[in-house]
């Protein structure tokens, strides 16, 4: 088993997200235009084929956990097929997939059958009417049913994403942190992050996380360190005695990028190494102009040499020109 490469400032990159589409059943108003966005046309997609060759490449570079992002994984045709895929890839040890959570009710069983490790789900709020303001178009029953599907066929632990926005529902944290109380789960606060057209929308609803914190301690007291099963970002606390936990994600105030491991692949053949940095190296034209394994790994070495150091998001709230729903977050 080959170890984790080295990037150019010597962090292991073990972990690679994998962004399968660019489509989405919601809108939600952080991620993607009302309209939705351009379509990429369907030949510019990788194919499920590309997508494990690629993987598998990364994999003889030391990736280990792979994580499938969309837009909505699970409106990408194919779906299960391609986790069965990369679970077939010798020395990937962990597969998980953040999702809005709609369609788990017809897939779980399938992905998790496949091998899938896991999921997050994406949830902003609590309340329907405010998801269905947030998100355009869901309804918040079927995010719900989401959750519990994923927990009936052990996709676990099932993560909770919400993106903590001011004036649009910060003034839910508390709430969501009870749940990790009453109901165990694992819920991760996402501070909002500056990316694409979305970037002035952020600039107005950012909230720190330790602000987040600050306001659950003060109903259910002092957090206490919490150990997580996970590849990602979050610092884990719990409230003292629950099941669940709580997890901060600061991409700009206390931001990891000492510590980043991951490297990005977009659904039209993309290595990004960094959410916050227009640098990107594409795998797509070679790949299908007929480039060996060993040209399409030299790119990914490439990529990895010269992943950037870190970000000063935390300045200015300046942006990228990446797209959330392209990226995969």
């Amino acid at each position: 088993m080959s170890t984790p490469t080295l990037d150019g400032c010597g962090r292991e990159i073990s972990y690679l997200r994998v962004s399968v589409t660019d489509r989405c059943n919601l809108r939600c108003v952080y991620c993607m235009p009302a309209e939705g966005v351009p379509d990429l046309g369907h030949n510019r997609m990788l194919r499920l084929e590309e997508i494990a060759r690629l993987v598998r490449i990364g994999a003889g570079l030391g990736i280990r956990n792979v994580r499938i992002t969309g837009g909505e994984p699970l409106v990408r045709l194919g779906i299960v097929d391609l986790v069965a895929m990369i679970r077939a890839i010798e020395d990937i040890e962990s597969i998980s997939m953040t999702t809005n959570g709609i369609a788990l009710p017809q897939f779980a069983e399938q992905l998790a059958g496949a091998g899938l490790n896991r999921v997050n789900i994406s949830l902003d709020t609590l309340d329907a009417d405010r998801y269905r303001t947030i998100t355009r178009r869901g309804r918040l029953e079927d995010a719900l049913a989401g959750i519990r599907a994923a927990y009936a066929f052990g996709l676990t632990p099932v993560k909770i994403n919400m993106v903590v926005m001011a004036g649009v529902n910060d003034d839910e944290v508390v709430s969501f942190a009870g749940r990790t109380v009453s109901e165990g789960w694992h819920v991760r606060f996402i501070e909002f992050m500056p990316l694409g057209e979305q970037a002035r929308l952020a600039r107005a609803s950012y909230v720190s996380s330790t602000v987040t914190r600050q306001r659950i301690e003060e109903a259910w007291g002092p957090l206490v360190p919490a150990d997580i099963e996970g590849f990602g970002p979050a610092r884990t606390w719990r409230v003292p005695g629950s099941d669940g936990s709580i997890g901060l994600i600061s991409a700009l105030s206390q931001h990891f990028c000492s510590s980043c491991n991951r490297i990005r692949l977009t659904a039209d053949g993309t290595l990004v190494p960094c959410l916050f940095s227009d640098l990107a190296y594409d795998l797509w034209e070679p790949m299908r102009a007929g480039a060996d394994d060993d040209s399409l790994r030299d790119i990914w070495l490439e990529a990895l040499a010269h992943k950037p150091a870190g970000h000063h998001l935390e300045r200015a709230l300046t942006t990228t020109s990446h797209q959330m729903s392209r990226i995969g977050g």
